[in-house]
This record gives structure tokens, C-alpha cells and sequence, in this order.
């Protein structure tokens, strides 16, 4: 058993880094169906253990259809899904006391505290957190007696994770884990999440907010219409394909012409206030840029050059194809 010691000080002990399988998750040839609609579409990819793996798409894409899946709630129509090793359905009551299910909302009576319904859900489990500890883990320490309706939507979202950690999963599943959540919130459950991993759990989530999968993500799987699109580290993700390009911002309305006149490459506009120059991000080509706004007054607000963010890989990736 390894001990993790919060900035708080409080404990976060988790029996997940125990020798186990090496992928949490596995997943071939994934064929799931509503009707005549499919929602996935021969999807495979592993999510190891020790490890955080973000699942990205558009809605409709086929996340949360595939999610269910691993966690036995769907029955897959074509292909199989392992987690740890088990079938999520056939295997489902082996697996259940092995995962932590972290939901948007919902499923809590309004009227109960953080600290009961903790302790409720540690009744499950033979060896839970200590329920304490864990509102001290995630920030809610002085929310413990609470009731449910009064949390705010961020405070729910944190008493939502220590829900799904509870019981020590060696296994977690995040959906949105900080949509909603403030700044302050949402450094806490990117800790938390950093934690899991250095302990060596799997975690699998989904979100929409590609800031957190940047940081967060050790792999990314983007997918769309049910099938994988791309994956690799974010790094990857992020270097692959790319063309040769300089991006920045500046006040709206630039004289472009003059500008791509000046570079000896096309310049853009490609939405208010944010530009894209056609050329590799040489130092000759980046001074050029700097001297000539410098020389018209211009202030230059953000500078990228080399690569792009994983915003610009996703929206890149789901908009090929697309009418």
C-alpha cells in the first residue's frame, strides 16, 4: 500500500498499486447499436493502468455509449471490452467493487450531507477510504455537513469524484469531472487525478474541455461517428501533420496585404483578432512579424509558433469529413 500526502496534509492511501494487469482497459473492434443507428462503429484502442487517458469527440461521437460499455451498463453488439482483464457484463459483479464511476449529476437525495453519504457508500466496500480524509482530499472539508442542495454545482462535481474514490478503485471512469467547477475547484481535481496516476490506477475520462486533456492526458483518443480518428501523447497529437505556421493575436482588422507583403508569406485573419501566418516559425520570420507591428503600433496579445494546441489538432480532425 503506498501513502500519497495532500498539500492539505491529509492522507490519500489507495491499495490500486498492487502488481495487476497491464492494460485497465481494452477494447476491439467495438460495434454498438441503437435501432438502425451506429452510435460505435469498430472502435479499439487499450487504456493502460498507471496511467490517464482521455477520450475526446463532438457529441454524438460515441464517448459516453462506449464508456457505458466498459462499465457493463451496455451490452456491445459486434467486438468485446475488457477492463482489468473481466467482460463488463458477464464479470460484472467481480468488477464492480474494482472501478469508480464519477457521474455529471444526479443520483443524490438533496437532502443528505457530504459526510453521509460518504460514509453510506464506504458501507459498500470491505476496505474504503476513510471518508474524512477523502472531503479533505477533494476540498469539502468545511462543506462535510452541508446538505446536498446547498453544495454548489462545483462543490457537487468534487463530492461527485470522492464518490467514485471511495471504494478504492483500481479502475476510474471521469465524465466532465470539471465542467462547472472554478478555477480554484478545478486545480483540485487535476491533483487528484495526478495522484491517481502516480499511484497506479487507470484512469479513463471524457471531457470537452481540451485545456484539461492537455494537461492531464499521458494519451488522447480522438473520436468521431463511433470510430477512432487519431491517438498519441498530446505532444504527439499536437506535432504530427502539422504544417509549418505561426499564429497570433492582435486587434482585429490588420492590413493583411501589407503584412503578408512583408513576410513573403500569406497572412490571415482567420477569426476576429486571431491570425495565421503560412511560413515556419524561423527567427527571421518572427522578428519580421514583431518589427512590423512594432512599427505600426500594434500590440501583439499571444505568440505560437511551431505547433499548435490540441484544440486546433481536434477541430481540425472532426471537421475533415464533415459536409
Amino acid at each position: 500500500m503506498r501513502t500519497v500526502r495532500t498539500p492539505s496534509g491529509a492522507s490519500f492511501r489507495n491499495v490500486a498499486a498492487q502488481p495487476g494487469p497491464e492494460q485497465a482497459v481494452e477494447v476491439t473492434e467495438l460495434v454498438v447499436r441503437f435501432g438502425d443507428t451506429v452510435a460505435v462503429d469498430g472502435l479499439s484502442f487499450d487504456a493502460p493502468m498507471g496511467a490517464v487517458t482521455a477520450l475526446l469527440g463532438p457529441n454524438g461521437a460515441g464517448k459516453t455509449t462506449t464508456v457505458e460499455t466498459l462499465e457493463g451498463f451496455r451490452r456491445p453488439d459486434g467486438g468485446e471490452v475488457r477492463v482489468l482483464g473481466l467482460d463488463p457484463v458477464r464479470d460484472h459483479r467481480r468488477l464492480v467493487p474494482q472501478i469508480g464511476v464519477m457521474l455529471q449529476e444526479g443520483g443524490v437525495y438533496t437532502g443528505i450531507r457530504p459526510i453521509e453519504i460518504l460514509r453510506l457508500y464506504a458501507s459498500y466496500y470491505e476496505h474504503p477510504h476513510d471518508p474524512g480524509e477523502l472531503l479533505e482530499q477533494v476540498g469539502l472539508a468545511d462543506r462535510a455537513r452541508t446538505t446536498w442542495r446547498h453544495l454548489s454545482g462545483g462543490e457537487r462535481q468534487r463530492l461527485s469524484l470522492a464518490l467514485a474514490l471511495v471504494g478504492r478503485p483500481r479502475v476510474v471512469f471521469l465524465d466532465e469531472p470539471t465542467a462547472g467547477i472554478d478555477p480554484a475547484g478545478r486545480q483540485i481535481i487535476r491533483r487528484v487525478v495526478a495522484e491517481l496516476r502516480d499511484q497506479g490506477v487507470g484512469v479513463l475520462l471524457t471531457t470537452h474541455d481540451l485545456d484539461d486533456a492537455q494537461r492531464l492526458a499521458d494519451r488522447v483518443l480522438i473520436i468521431d461517428r463511433g470510430r477512432l480518428l487519431a491517438s498519441g501523447t498530446p505532444a504527439e497529437l499536437m506535432t504530427a501533420g502539422q504544417s509549418p505556421e505561426i499564429r497570433f493575436a492582435a486587434p482585429s482588422g490588420l492590413d493583411t496585404v501589407a503584412l503578408s507583403a512583408r513576410l513573403g508569406s500569406t497572412v490571415v485573419e482567420e477569426q476576429p483578432g486571431e491570425y495565421l501566418v503560412s511560413a515556419e516559425a524561423t527567427p527571421d520570420t518572427v522578428a519580421a512579424l514583431t518589427s512590423w507591428l512594432a512599427e505600426h503600433g500594434i500590440p501583439l496579445g499571444d505568440l505560437r509558433a511551431g505547433r499548435g494546441t490540441l484544440e486546433d489538432v481536434f477541430l481540425r480532425l472532426t471537421r475533415e469529413g464533415r459536409p
